[in-house]
C-alpha cells in the first residue's frame, strides 16, 4: 500500500494537469522548474514527497527534447526524495514515431525515450493512444495506454451528421479508422497515399471506397504539420464529398499547421487537450477547433491506479 497520493505537473501542459485535480478533488503539489541561463532544467519539490504515491503530468509535445529533459529530471528530483512510487504520466509520447528501424543506419529512438524513462525513476507509465502497440514493449516497467477514441466517438454520435463516411488519411491509419468505422456503424473508406523517401512530400494517387455526396470523417493519432490531414481533405472533396472533418487525439501543430489548417476546406478539426493548444491557435481556428477535454477519464485512472483498482474495468 502506497502513501498519499500526490500529482504535479510539468510547463507542457499545466491547464490539462489542473482538470485532473479537479476531478480527483486535490490540490496539484507544486515544484520549481525552470531553465538556467545555460539552458540548464532544474526542479526544486515545495514539499516533501517521501513515502507518496507520485503522479507528474508531462507531454513530450513540442520543444519535445526540452519537456523530454524536463520530465526525467523531474522523475529523478522526486526519486531522490523518497516516493513510494512514481508514474511518469505522458499523454503525448514525443518520438513514438521513431519505433523501428525503417531504413539503414537509423536509430529506435522511441525504444531510447523508454530507457530514458525507466532509469530516470518512473516506475509506471502511463499515456494516451500511442502511435505505435509496440511502444508498450519498449518499457520494462507497467504500462497504462489509454485511448481518447470514446470521447471522441460519443462527441461525434451526438452531432447525428447524415451520411458520414469514416475516411482513413493514409494505409497506416486503417486500423484505426476501421474502428471508428465500426462503432459509428458508418462505411469505411481509404486513402492510398506514398510518401517521398525524403518525407517532405506526399503524393496522393486513389481513393478505396465512395464519398460522393458524404460528409466524409478524416481520422488519424495526431495532428503534426497538418500536410497529411489538408491533402487528404483536398483530395476527398475533389472525390465528391460534401464536407469534410477531421479528427486526431494529439494537437501537435508544428508549423505551419495553424495556417494550413486555417486555410484548409476542413468544417472541423476535433482534437483532446492531450496536448496544450495555445491561444493563438484556437483564436487563428475559431469555433473550427474542437478540444475535448481527457481530465476527467485521466483522472479516473490516476485514481484507480493509487488504490489498487483495474484500469481496464473501465473499458469493458
Amino acid at each position: 500500500m502506497y502513501g498519499e497520493l500526490a500529482l504535479f505537473s510539468g510547463t507542457a501542459n499545466r491547464p490539462l494537469a489542473e482538470a485532473v485535480a479537479d476531478y480527483l478533488g486535490i490540490e496539484l503539489s507544486e515544484a520549481d522548474v525552470f531553465q538556467f541561463p545555460n539552458t540548464n532544467t532544474f526542479c526544486r519539490l515545495r514539499q516533501s514527497v517521501r513515502g507518496k504515491d507520485v503522479f507528474i503530468i508531462q507531454p513530450t509535445s513540442p520543444p519535445t527534447n526540452d519537456n523530454l529533459m524536463e520530465l526525467l529530471v523531474f522523475l529523478d528530483t522526486v526519486r531522490r526524495d523518497s516516493a513510494a512510487r512514481v508514474t511518469a504520466v505522458v499523454p503525448y509520447y514525443g518520438y513514438g514515431r521513431t519505433d523501428k528501424k525503417d531504413q539503414p543506419r537509423v536509430p529506435i529512438t522511441g525504444r531510447l525515450v523508454a530507457d530514458l524513462i525507466t532509469v530516470a525513476g518512473a516506475d509506471r507509465f502511463l499515456s494516451f493512444d500511442l502511435h505505435a502497440g509496440q511502444i508498450q514493449g519498449f518499457f520494462t516497467i507497467p504500462v497504462d495506454e489509454l485511448s481518447a477514441v470514446p470521447i471522441i466517438l460519443d462527441y461525434i454520435e451526438q452531432q447525428a451528421w447524415p451520411n458520414l463516411v469514416v475516411v482513413a488519411p493514409d494505409i497506416g491509419a486503417v486500423r484505426r479508422s476501421r474502428n471508428f468505422a465500426e462503432r459509428l456503424h458508418v462505411p469505411l473508406a481509404i486513402i492510398e497515399k506514398r510518401r517521398a523517401l525524403s518525407g517532405e512530400s506526399t503524393h496522393i494517387y486513389n481513393l478505396i471506397g465512395d464519398v460522393k455526396g458524404a460528409v466524409a470523417l478524416l481520422v488519424d493519432d495526431e495532428i503534426d504539420t497538418a500536410g497529411t490531414i489538408v491533402n487528404a481533405a483536398e483530395f476527398v472533396m475533389e472525390q465528391g464529398a460534401k464536407e469534410v472533418i477531421a479528427c486526431a487525439t494529439h494537437p501537435i501543430f508544428s508549423p505551419p499547421a495553424p495556417e494550413r489548417l486555417e486555410a484548409s476546406c476542413l468544417s472541423q478539426i476535433i482534437v483532446t487537450n492531450t496536448v496544450h493548444v495555445k491561444e493563438h491557435v484556437r483564436e487563428m481556428l475559431g469555433e473550427r477547433l474542437v478540444v475535448l477535454n481527457v481530465g476527467d477519464l485521466l483522472g479516473e485512472v490516476i485514481r484507480r491506479i493509487h488504490v489498487g483498482v483495474s484500469v481496464g474495468a473501465l473499458f469493458e
